[in-house]
């Protein structure tokens, strides 16, 4: 699993819309975009590759108030794949406007939570038909969740006091077994290479995603990348 780590990029707030670009380029999408909240630092943060003329569009319309893809990720712990959106009239207001600035509604938005009730969302979508859709979502949304979570975390600590209580502790052997799942591992070959049960691995596993605040292993490496645990594969 290749993550594209922010901390290479230059530091300013232009290298998250370059992450999103990377992103991408990365997945075959056509644009991405990102939003949080941070109630310890209040502040508000969005980054999205779109062009000006639908940003300013969206905002001056109030889509934001209205835009299902952002408000059923808030309610949801998973993944949402806009087809589930469709037949809303939000949703078909909102992408009708879309429509004519060139954007497709096929896409997803990935929530993403933190330990002191941050949250963000990560948002793909690619102009294509509804079955290339469907196998492009199978092939990338783990990694997905995964940058999802990288950069949510790189935007929260970027508050210096968020920043200072954004950082919990692993054992040795839980980063050991986060930086081999990092690499592509699956649990049976890390069970192999370090000579314990696949049990084992997944009790670590169990663990590592506990003091992450994870909801998934995917997450739990985004995050450990992001804080500067692990290193990308």
């Amino acid at each position: 699993m290749e993550i594209v780590d922010l901390s290479t990029l230059p530091d300013s707030e232009t290298r998250y819309t370059e992450f999103l670009k990377q992103v991408c380029e990365k997945h075959d999408m056509d644009h991405a975009a990102y939003a949080g909240m941070n109630p310890a630092a209040g502040k508000v943060a969005g980054f999205v590759t779109y062009d000006d003329a639908w940003n300013e569009h969206y905002q001056k319309q109030g889509l934001v108030m209205i835009d299902p893809t952002l408000h059923m990720a808030k309610r949801s712990i998973a993944p949402v794949d806009w087809s589930r959106l469709e037949r809303s009239p939000d949703f078909q207001r909102v992408f009708r406007d879309a429509h004519d600035f060139g954007l497709s509604n096929q896409g997803v938005t990935i929530p993403v939570r933190g330990p002191y009730g941050d949250i963000g969302f990560l948002s793909a979508t690619r102009d294509c038909s509804k079955e290339e859709w469907r196998k492009l979502y199978t092939h990338v949304i783990s990694d997905l969740q995964s940058m999802a979570v990288h950069i949510h975390d790189n935007v929260v600590t970027s508050d210096e006091l968020t920043g200072a209580l954004y950082h919990p502790n692993l054992s040795t052997r839980e980063a050991e077994i986060l930086q081999w799942v990092a690499a592509g591992k699956s649990q049976q070959d890390i069970g192999d290479i370090l000579s314990i049960s696949h049990r084992t691995v997944e009790v670590h596993l169990r663990s590592s995603r506990e003091k992450l605040s994870a909801l998934t292993t995917p997450q739990a490496v985004g995050r450990a990348i992001a804080i500067g645990l692990i290193t990308p594969g």
